[in-house]
């Protein structure tokens, strides 16, 4: 029997349109009928804050401890928000999952530590990876203005979009299913591609209706 699509993450470099694109793939699910959960990483939890409160923060925290921060917010947003619902039979929508720790962390640290410290998680049941030329997400990044994090400069958002394309390619148990959608154009246009391959996901493996 097939697994029911109901754990979706979007993953993808900064300014690729995660947020955006979550909440219209949760309007979409909510008009067909499912409940939708929708929540995002770093969560809202305690953890979640001090990861918030760290990618800002200078000087800039050793990137072993970042890392074990983000897995620890992780574990805390399963117990307390994802696995839930799910066992409610909820869909949930998730913004930047387990995918972006292996992109940006992975930037100076072995991807096998990384998926050790995150081995206790549960894995999405698809990953959608946006993709989107750095220099447009760049130029999105700059219209929407915001406080400078830690991961923003162009140089490491080039580094961290081929770790995502790498990743992508080795398409790992710990991360689910990967799919590389392509993230330019409007929010319109982006949109239905995304509803487009859940809605196939679905109808070959339908989630509850409640």
């Amino acid at each position: 029997m097939t697994t029911p699509i109901r754990f979706i993450a979007l993953e993808g470099i900064d300014g690729s349109g995660t947020t955006t694109q979550t909440a219209r793939l949760g309007a979409h699910l909510r008009a067909q009928g499912y409940v939708v959960t929708q929540t995002a990483e770093p969560s809202k939890g305690p953890i979640g804050q001090r990861c918030r409160e760290a990618l800002s923060m200078q000087p800039p925290l050793d990137d072993g401890v970042l890392a074990l921060l983000f897995a620890a917010d992780r574990l805390d947003h399963l117990a307390r928000c994802i696995n839930p619902a799910l066992d409610a039979g909820h869909v949930v929508l998730c913004d930047r999952y387990l995918l972006s720790s292996l992109a940006y962390q992975g930037l100076s640290l072995p991807q096998g530590w990384l998926a050790g410290i995150n081995g206790r998680i549960r894995s999405p049941d698809v990953t959608l990876l946006l993709e989107v030329p750095v220099d447009t997400a760049q130029q999105r990044v700059t219209a929407r203005g915001g406080t400078q994090e830690q991961f923003d400069a162009i140089e490491l958002q080039r580094r961290i979009s081929q770790n995502y394309q790498a990743l992508a390619q080795a398409q790992s148990p710990l991360t689910g299913p990967i799919r590389c959608l392509d993230g330019e154009g409007s929010q319109e246009e982006v949109a239905q591609r995304i509803i487009q391959t859940i809605d196939g996901l679905m109808t070959r493996s339908p989630a509850a209706k409640l």
